[in-house]
């Protein structure tokens, strides 16, 4: 593999002419050495991220219903379908407001004496007038049973009602009258049956008599829920085989208080997210996230506060999560009804502190102190734990325009500069990390022009470097996975400059990824196949990965869930080149062609991909080394050929392989329609030497193999 000059490596490099694709040899040969082998796979090489983003979280995985009901947003008319638009890029998140029953008039929202957050609200009455508060735009099925609770306060002698209707008409609604009121709050359950389907049915609280009543909060869920998480969607979850999740954030998380998110979720105050300009009820906090990685069979990866965050709170989080009964913050969780320690393993130290965008941002050479002593008090409050360091290789420097912020060019932000904030940690806080994080995220369809970023002040600098490309499919579909080669080609130099990275076993953690701008289909499925590929190759330190999100696997509605091309792809793969399996060295007679592009930002010195243009190719020996597995990205839109040659082993008996395919790049799964992508198990029978590859497909081949005598 090429290695970086540490003194050059994005400085010196040029534009490189176009040059046509070569035209692979015939036949195409692979010889498969089956005694060289790697790293096996990682259980946590297809793990996920998610965080909060708007109401992601709870539009996707939370079964909770009813939006804003600890009541944040003024009560008004004007809100009566999907509350005033919030800013930021996610406006189809916008939470569902409340609007009043009644004279607007009479909702106000009380300051004094609060259930929750700043204040409640108030409903004054009106005799026999029912005057209350209502949410429109739910989602029902017809038949399936919900059920809830209020809070609620009163002058005594009011009549209070919740009313779940599902249209227009007198009976199209089931109404629960709630007992007596009282000065003091008390919680009301109740529970409905749909009478019919419906997407926009309404919830409201009204009542009737004299004097005034305050709601403190609300709860509407589908009676199935599983501690109230969606059971659909983790049903699905599953089958992904991730070996752990990365939560809670993200972006989100430099400026969450975990406090806020522990505790009764009905006390739990509402806060507002700054990261990505939405408000969040605080529902979902860390025990509910260690229920979810319970849930789906997986393991949690918690990211500490290291922006607006401090030391000292990062060491109680452990506490609370690891920590006996004995410790303060460990008898706190057995207070919230949690007494076992969770046992988090791997624990990350801030999330892109490096980017202009970050809540907190600090300098490298600031930043790696403030590292340091999370560090410590994290290990401190728990001895036992895996600590990674918030890094970014210079690639990631580039193309995220972040060089500019210390007035370094971008052609400056070569291999141990100073913005370089991976070299950083191997420098300066050795000894306070096992792994280093790294995210990337290509763009569909554009590239990272030098010329533009460097004259792009006056746009944001996120968009300040890319122009639209004009890539033939195979280039298209190998774009992604060019990010993984190319800190590949970083991490082997920073071995040379480092030797006791490989001594110590420091390993990567790619734990953001994602092709963004591209739609769920087999176009992109391939290119994740590819990702996958890649990280495949390079198992002796790229030991984690999270995709973004966990629930882009996934189509989600208020109501109903099914898996996309995406998700098909995390389980043919964590099904058959999963945690275990031994990648062992594969070589062809196709290299595939060097990038056409400048060299600089999101290209590598070499393309990623196995030598086997055009198709892609990684191999893997079972653990008990009675089967080989071989992995075949075909990106053409033709049969494609290879001769295999093993060494050290031979086939000895029928084949088979599991094939990811659909009738042309478009194809998708969409809810509610018939798959257009499956995955087809094919007995091959007895193979001789030659593998023949459909087009547009995903592979797995796999071989019963012996030892060569």
């Amino acid at each position: 593999m090429a290695v970086l000059c540490c003194l050059a490596w994005a400085g010196t490099r040029t534009g490189r002419a176009q040059q046509a694709s070569p035209a692979p040899p015939s036949p195409l040969q692979v010889t498969i050495e089956t005694q060289q082998m790697a790293e096996p796979v990682s259980r946590y090489e297809y793990g996920m991220f998610i965080e909060h983003i708007g109401a992601l979280v709870y539009r996707t995985l939370w079964s909770e219903m009813l939006d804003d009901r600890k009541f944040y947003f003024p009560i008004t008319a004007a809100a009566k379908k999907t509350g005033a638009p919030l800013p930021g890029p996610f406006r189809n998140m916008m939470p569902r407001h409340w609007h009043p029953i009644g004279a607007q008039d009479a909702v106000t929202l009380d300051t004094n004496d609060p259930f929750v957050g700043a204040h409640s609200p108030r409903i004054a009455l009106r005799g026999t007038t029912p005057g209350g508060i209502e949410q429109s735009g739910l989602s029902l099925v017809k038949g399936k049973q919900y059920e809830g609770y209020i809070y609620l306060r009163g002058t005594p002698g009011t009549k209070t009602k919740v009313t779940l209707s599902w249209g227009p008409g007198v009976g199209d609604r089931q109404v629960v009258s709630l007992p007596p009121l009282g000065a003091t709050y008390r919680k009301f359950p109740f529970h409905f049956t749909a009478g019919a389907a419906s997407s926009d049915a309404s919830f409201s609280i009204t009542g009737t008599g004299k004097g005034s009543f305050h709601v403190g909060t609300v709860s509407l869920m589908p009676a199935d829920n599983i501690d109230g998480f969606r059971p659909d969607t983790i049903a699905l979850l599953r089958q992904l085989h991730s070996g752990f999740w990365r939560l809670p954030g993200g972006n989100f998380l430099s400026d969450w208080s975990w406090y806020n998110g522990a505790g009764p979720r009905d006390k739990r105050p509402p806060t507002f997210d700054y990261a990505w300009n939405a408000m969040q009820p605080n529902d979902v906090g860390m025990d509910e996230f260690m229920t979810l990685c319970k849930l789906i069979g997986t393991t949690p990866y918690v990211t500490v506060n290291a922006g607006f965050g401090g030391a000292h709170s990062a060491a109680q989080e452990v506490q609370y999560l690891n920590g006996s009964v004995n410790t303060p913050m460990g008898a706190w969780r057995a207070r919230n009804g949690h007494p076992a320690p969770y046992g988090v393993k791997f624990w990350d130290i801030g999330n892109e502190p490096y980017g202009q965008w970050q809540l907190g941002r600090t300098d490298l050479k600031y930043y790696v102190l403030k590292h340091n002593e999370f560090a410590a008090a994290m290990r401190k409050a728990d001895p036992s734990i895996t600590l990674l360091a918030s890094a970014a290789t210079p690639d990631e420097m580039i193309i995220e325009g972040v060089a500019q912020a210390d007035h370094v060019k971008d052609t400056d932000a070569t291999l141990c500069s100073k913005v370089d904030w991976t070299c950083g940690f191997l420098k300066h806080s050795w000894g306070n990390f096992s792994g280093i994080t790294e995210h990337w995220y290509a763009r569909a369809g554009y590239r990272f022009d030098m010329a533009k970023a460097d004259s792009g002040f006056k746009l944001p600098r996120l968009e300040a470097g890319y122009v639209p490309a004009h890539y033939s499919v195979l280039q298209w579909v190998r774009d992604p996975s060019n990010r993984v080669h190319i800190k590949a080609e970083e991490w082997k130099a920073y071995e040379k400059l480092f030797p006791d990275m490989a001594k110590k076993h420091i390993f990567m953690s790619i734990d953001e990824y994602a092709y963004t701008g591209a739609p769920p289909n087999l176009k992109t499925a391939m290119a994740y196949a590819m990702v996958f590929n890649e990280m495949l190759r390079h198992t002796d330190f790229i030991r984690m990965s999270a995709f973004t999100m966990g629930v882009s696997t996934l189509n989600i509605t208020p109501t109903a869930a099914s898996m996309n091309t995406t998700g098909l792809l995390f389980k043919l793969y964590g099904e058959h080149m999963g945690a275990g399996m031994i990648p062992v060295k594969l070589a062809g007679n196709s290299p595939q062609p060097l990038p056409t592009q400048h060299m600089v930002g999101d290209l590598p010195k070499t393309n990623a991909g196995s030598p086997t243009y055009p198709l892609d190719m990684v191999a893997a020996l079972s653990p008990d080394h009675k089967y080989l597995n071989v992995a075949v990205v075909n990106a053409t839109d033709k049969d494609q050929n290879f001769e295999m040659n093993l060494a050290g082993m031979h086939v000895y008996g029928a084949a088979t392989v599991w094939r990811m395919t659909g009738r042309n790049l478009t194809a998708a799964n969409d809810l509610g329609k018939a798959p257009e992508v499956s995955i087809q198990q094919v007995s091959l029978g007895n193979v001789g030497s030659a593998v023949s590859v459909a087009p547009i497909s995903i592979n797995i081949y796999h071989f019963p193999v012996e030892e060569a005598q």
